[in-house]
C-alpha cells in the first residue's frame, strides 16, 4: 500500500510539472534551412535569449516552416515568412513577430508583446 502511495504521488508531481511546462508561455521561432535572417537572429541573440529574462519567462522553442506548428501546438494562421516568432500558451498562438527586425527592435517587439498578452512583469 504503501508502494502504491509513493508512485502516485510521484506521478501526481510529474504530471503537474508537465502540465505547468504546458500552460507557460513559449516562444516558438519558425525558421528554413538558408534563411540570412534566421542565422543572424540565432548568431545574435540566440546565445542570450536562454539567460534573459524574456527566455526564462518564454523558452525557445523551433519548428521549420515545412513541418508547421509543433506538436501538441496550434498556430492561428500560416507562416509565411522566416524567422517568425510565435507567442504559444496552452498550445495555441497568442502573437507573433514576424521578421527580424534587429537586436534593438527585437527585444523592444518582444517585450511589449509578452507585456499585453501574458502577466511578464506583472510582478516587477
Amino acid at each position: 500500500m504503501e508502494r502504491i502511495r509513493i508512485t502516485l504521488a510521484a506521478l501526481a508531481v510529474y504530471l503537474g510539472a508537465a502540465l505547468s511546462a504546458v500552460a507557460a508561455p513559449q516562444l516558438v521561432m519558425v525558421e528554413r534551412d538558408g534563411c540570412h535572417w534566421c542565422e543572424t537572429w540565432n548568431e545574435v541573440i540566440g546565445p542570450i535569449y536562454p539567460l534573459t529574462p524574456e527566455g526564462k519567462f518564454a523558452p525557445l522553442q523551433r519548428a521549420d516552416i515545412h513541418d508547421g506548428a509543433p506538436d501538441g501546438m496550434q498556430f492561428a494562421r500560416a507562416v509565411s515568412f522566416t524567422p517568425t516568432f510565435i507567442l504559444m500558451e496552452e498550445g495555441d498562438e497568442i502573437g507573433r513577430i514576424e521578421g527580424y527586425p534587429g537586436e534593438d527592435l527585437f527585444w523592444m517587439m518582444l517585450e511589449k508583446l509578452l507585456k499585453d498578452k501574458t502577466d511578464y512583469g506583472a510582478g516587477s
